[in-house]
Formats: structure tokens, C-alpha cells, sequence
């Protein structure tokens, strides 16, 4: 994924209200921009730490910089969960997740029940089918990936389709994008949210496959390239989050 313009330099002043962000200009301005991250984003506000915005098309919304990446500890991190399935997308696309090859098609947004849709059915050329969820990570520990960064009982929710889909006889997965490149493998985040962390080595027990890939963030680019051990036996993280 291509950035489709220069992004715009500034310093971290806060973050807020779940969906905000105050940040300094290089002219000592500042501007409160849209942050697209529901979760806490622990690990990834640092005061006066370099970020990156891009400019909305649309002159008249109302915040029209967006927070796309953080910088902390001289690392970009992809905190924008909105282009995380587009990346996602584009890796299954390019053949980079061989797991979930061969792929003929890919459908979006599928509704999996009364209340439940599933970011992605994947048709795959021998007439099998693979229901994908996707979770954005940018939670790092002691080169570890991390997920979730608060407690998250939707993300609970969807396993439990995910494995009922596979107990019907379809292909069912859970693929963690690792928006950051400095990390060498993938656990759950027990001690954030133990719930999820027992969902997770449940469904992968029943049979859905867990996937964790790690991006090469910059820049001008975000490119899903490396896939990632799995332990999903614990974690080293500390406390903190909320439910969201």
C-alpha cells in the first residue's frame, strides 16, 4: 500500500477522547487531528514523538488530518485500522499469505449471522472457502506482537463464529497485521485480557487458524510481508487497557 501523497510531519502533543489527537506543526502550530485507533494505543503515545498525517480530500470535514504512523524508539508503527484490511487484502491478492492460497476470489464485509459480519470469505481455486477475521496490532513488548491492547469483547465475539464455521466444515482464520517491524514473533495479550487470550488457544484447538503477519511500515508505504511464530501459551505484558 502506497501512500498517495507526502505525509505530513508534526510532534505528538496528546492523544484523547479515543478518536483525537493534538499534535505540533514544524511551524510550531498546532492542530487536533481524526486518530482511527479504538484501542488504547499502549505503547504507542509518546509526548513529542514523531508522527505522520495525511490531508483528507474532503475540505469540509471537520478534522481533516488523519494519524497514520507514530514513531517510538526509532520505529514506525501503522496505527490507522482503517486501511488494515486493505493491506490485508493486497497481501492474499499478491500471493503473500501462503497459508490461505490459492486464492480466487475475495468477498468483504460478510454477514455471518443476525448480529456478527466477518471482514472476508476467501474463495480458493479447489472450491473450498476460508472465513478470514482481521485484527490490527501495533502492541509490542520485548520484540513480542501483542493483541489486543484493552480488553475486547467483540474480538471474543468473533472467534466464537469463527468457530462455529469451522465445526459446519469451512475454512476459518484469524490473521493479526503487525504494523510494525520490530518484533520477531505473536502472543495474545493474557494479562490485558485473559478472556480473549483462553478464546484464541480455544478456537485454534477447534481448528481455526491463527495467523500473525508483519508489515514493513514507512513513510511512503506499508507492504504486509512476514509472517510470524505463533505462541499462544501467554505473554509478557504488564496490565492496563479498558474494555472497549
Amino acid at each position: 500500500m502506497d501512500f498517495s501523497e507526502n505525509l505530513i510531519p508534526a510532534r505528538m502533543i496528546r492523544r484523547y477522547k479515543r478518536f483525537l489527537a493534538d499534535v505540533r506543526l514544524s511551524d510550531g502550530s498546532e492542530l487536533t487531528v481524526h486518530c482511527p485507533n479504538s484501542g488504547s494505543m499502549m505503547g504507542c503515545v509518546e509526548t513529542d514523538g514523531p508522527v505522520l498525517l495525511s490531508t483528507a480530500a474532503n475540505p469540509a470535514r471537520k478534522y481533516r488530518h488523519t494519524l497514520e504512523l507514530v514513531r517510538v524508539d526509532g520505529v514506525w508503527i501503522g496505527i490507522n485500522t482503517s486501511r488494515t484490511n486493505a493491506l490485508v487484502r493486497e497481501a492474499l491478492e499478491n500471493g503473500v499469505i501462503d497459508e490461505l492460497q490459492p486464492v480466487a476470489a475475495i468477498r468483504a464485509e460478510v454477514k455471518v449471522s443476525a448480529r456478527s459480519r466477518l471482514d472476508f470469505l476467501i474463495d480458493h481455486d479447489n472450491g473450498r472457502t476460508t472465513y478470514l477475521e482481521v485484527k490490527n496490532c501495533t502492541l509490542a513488548e520485548n520484540g513480542i506482537a501483542m493483541f489486543p491492547d484493552a480488553v475486547t469483547s467483540r474480538g471474543a465475539k468473533h472467534l466464537t463464529e469463527l468457530i462455529r464455521l469451522r465445526e459446519e466444515g469451512n475454512g476459518a482464520a484469524v490473521l493479526f497485521c503487525v504494523q510494525r517491524r520490530d518484533v520477531r514473533r505473536f502472543a495474545p495479550a493474557a494479562r490485558i485480557d485473559p478472556t480473549y487470550a483462553a478464546a484464541l488457544a480455544n478456537a485454534a484447538a477447534k481448528g481455526v487458524l491463527v495467523l500473525a503477519y508483519r508489515a514493513e511500515v514507512g513513510p511512503t508505504a506499508i507492504r504486509l510481508l512476514h509472517p510470524l511464530p505463533v505462541n499462544l501459551s501467554g505473554d509478557p505484558c504488564g496490565p492496563g487497557g479498558r474494555a472497549t
